[in-house]
């Protein structure tokens, strides 16, 4: 009987996930940290059993039902209270990260696309990372994992104007009809959450017929989910933002009560695909080579953003406790700044070796940043730990 090749680096393949998972759970760290590890050892770096590319397009997904849950998860109402911090701490934050670059970047006279390529790229910190340990740890409705998601968002929407500044530098320009269609996106957006926020709930077509149809459900939000994904792409935007504000949508919705839980266990394969997507990115031989000033790169990174933030955070008005440990939760570098990374090569603003330092570094933040936030974790402050109890409590 025929077997397909595919059917034993499956098997494998789990029992890599088991084996890993199980290590790294026994030192309290979070499971975000063996799927890497596992993208690590079934990449090319280790037994090469899948294609990098088949792999990252899965992962993919994941990020956007990732963001496509923390939109049924969040308290908007509180979200758009808190905007204030949100976007302008997250502006600042930008503006910082390129200047703190710009200064490093003068003694080594780097031309001005690398300086805010490199700047841009350490800004955004990992929403997947982030969001997974804050649901983990019961901590999504304390202040600092509100403030936290919201920072996040925001730095998804600049993703956006972030590549078409790049783009400029590296001398390419964005046409006109891009610019418009981003526009029209943002606008529409910002009246459909506007519209949820004042009903606060409302129905779907054919709504009797979802409600007794748990099947139906699960389509209708699946549908919900990657259209809003592919029209915010389609339209220039993260595909993510799009995929956050259909879980809005679905949560404000009478008739998919019923779908959060039922789609758990599809978010968790396509989340563990995306990091272990990221681990096979690992070229462990540079790694190896070049691991002191990558290493150094890294410790740079935590205390950079975790300093930015927490400063940012606390002048406008939160507390230290609250602050440092949101600094913390952000210090690491994000998923979305390999898509800088790589944009960056192809206009040669980084070379080859830049570009393996940067995935060196981001993927070394992303590995330790658990371990980061743990150790800042105590600091969080009464009021948080509370707010964790009492998620936990009512989970």
């Amino acid at each position: 009987m025929h077997m397909h090749p595919l059917l034993p680096a499956l098997v494998a393949s789990i029992f890599v996930v088991l084996l890993v998972g199980a290590v790294v759970r026994r030192f309290g760290q979070p499971h975000v940290i063996a799927y890497i590890l596992v993208g690590v050892v079934l990449g090319p770096s280790g037994l090469d059993l899948f294609d990098g590319d088949a792999v990252a397009l899965i992962g993919e997904f994941g990020v956007i039902l990732l963001l496509f849950f923390v939109g049924m998860e969040v308290n908007l109402a509180r979200l758009v209270t808190g905007w204030r911090v949100s976007v302008i701490g997250t502006v600042l934050q930008v503006l910082l990260s390129v200047a703190a670059v710009a200064a490093i970047g003068a003694g080594f006279d780097w031309p001005l696309g690398r300086i805010v390529l490199l700047g841009f790229a350490i800004s955004l910190s990992s929403t997947a990372l982030v969001v997974t340990m804050l649901r983990q740890w019961r901590e999504m409705e304390t202040e600092a994992g509100q403030e936290a998601v919201g920072i996040l968002l925001v730095q998804d929407v600049l993703l956006a104007p972030m590549l078409i500044v790049v783009g400029l530098l590296g001398g390419e320009s964005p046409s006109a009809t891009l610019l418009t269609t981003q526009t029209l996106g943002g606008i529409a957006i910002v009246i459909l959450v506007s519209t949820l926020i004042r009903k606060k709930s409302i129905r779907l077509p054919l709504g009797k017929l979802l409600r007794g149809d748990h099947e139906l459900q699960l389509f209708v939000a699946l549908l919900i989910c990657f259209s809003f994904a592919w029209i915010t792409g389609a339209c220039g935007l993260s595909t993510a933002l799009g995929a956050f504000v259909a879980g809005l949508v679905v949560a404000s919705a009478k008739e998919t009560e019923w779908i959060h839980r039922n789609l758990e266990p599809y978010r968790v394969l396509f989340v563990a695909a995306f990091f272990a997507s990221i681990g096979m990115l690992v070229n462990l031989g540079f790694m190896a080579e070049h691991w002191l000033p990558i290493l150094a790169l890294i410790l740079a990174a935590f205390l950079t953003n975790t300093v930015i933030n927490a400063a940012i955070l606390h002048t406008l008005g939160r507390s230290w406790w609250t602050s440092v440990y949101v600094g913390a939760l952000l210090s690491q570098i994000g998923e979305f700044s390999f898509i800088l990374a790589a944009v960056g090569k192809d206009m040669g603003i980084m070379t080859e070796y830049g570009y393996q330092m940067v995935l060196g570094v981001i993927v070394g933040t992303l590995m330790l940043g658990p371990a980061w936030i743990a150790i800042l974790r105590p600091f969080r402050g009464p009021g948080a730990r509370e707010g964790g109890v009492r998620a936990a409590s009512s989970g």
